[in-house]
């Protein structure tokens, strides 16, 4: 696990725009992700996480192009995700710029493909996006959904993680879909749940409204927080998201 907490900033893009909504709805647009990308890194952003939220849906491919122009204005690692299928998938995106990778949808159809990438460019490269809502009645009380959270699976979303966790996942993004775009909090008890089962870090995901709600998610068990919509309209800064974990006694990276 990291010492330091991590503050990443989330580009949820679609058609080479920035969105964001509300519960993975209604997405609307929030801006050039180029841009954005530069203005966060230069905020002091630990990471970027680039994520093609309509790749899979469309059955396509990242757009790769605009993967390269925004690694080409950061100097910070940088996730992408969205419509990877391959090992080959993969080693596109790595040429393109990115440092690591996320998959969720074609890991769940195919579980071998988390060990193929483990095994080929290490664990280190392979993060294992959740898109987690509630069900309850379910062995954790939350299932995984696929396609932007459009489908939802049976899967119970704590056996996924320590099923791909076994299969060479290097690290957890955990989305909670509930708490997405709401802007009241992170779902602290999911966190809590994912850090008990998982032996490497936990990226919260979902729900960021406030710079009192950052400190609450590490509490609960993250390792990194993530948001998008509060740093897209300028609601909150990466700066004041530092001092707030600080001032709650927490490690921060300058």
């Amino acid at each position: 696990m990291s010492l330091a907490v991590r503050v990443i900033p989330c580009l949820d893009v679609a058609d080479g725009r920035v969105v964001k909504g509300v519960n993975f709805q209604n997405l609307r647009d929030a801006g050039d992700p180029v841009e954005l990308a530069r203005r966060y890194y230069e905020q002091g952003a630990d990471e970027l996480t680039f994520l093609d939220v309509t790749a899979t849906v469309d059955n396509r491919n990242t757009t790769y192009d605009v993967v390269r122009a925004t690694a080409e204005q950061v100097f910070i690692p940088l996730t992408v995700g969205g419509g990877v299928r391959s090992t080959e998938d993969v080693s596109r995106l790595l040429a393109s710029g990115a440092d690591k990778i996320g998959v969720n949808s074609a890991a769940i159809a195919r579980p071998a493909l988390i060990g193929e990438i483990a095994d080929r460019f290490g664990a280190q490269v392979l993060v294992l996006s959740l898109d987690v809502k509630r069900a309850p009645g379910t062995a954790s009380g939350f299932v995984v959904t696929t396609h932007g959270g459009r489908t939802e699976t049976t899967l119970d979303a704590l056996e996924w993680a320590e099923q791909a966790i076994a299969l060479g996942a290097g690290e957890l993004l955990v989305n909670s879909i509930d708490a997405d775009g709401t802007k009241a909090g992170f779902d602290t008890e999911l966190i809590a749940l994912m850090r008990g089962i998982s032996s490497v870090p936990v990226i919260a995901s979902g729900g960021a409204g406030a710079v009192e709600h950052f400190a609450p998610a590490i509490v609960a068990g993250a390792d990194a927080v993530l948001a998008a919509s509060v740093f897209h309209s300028g609601q909150i800064t990466i700066g004041e998201v530092k001092s707030s974990l600080a001032a709650a006694g927490l490690e921060v990276r300058s």
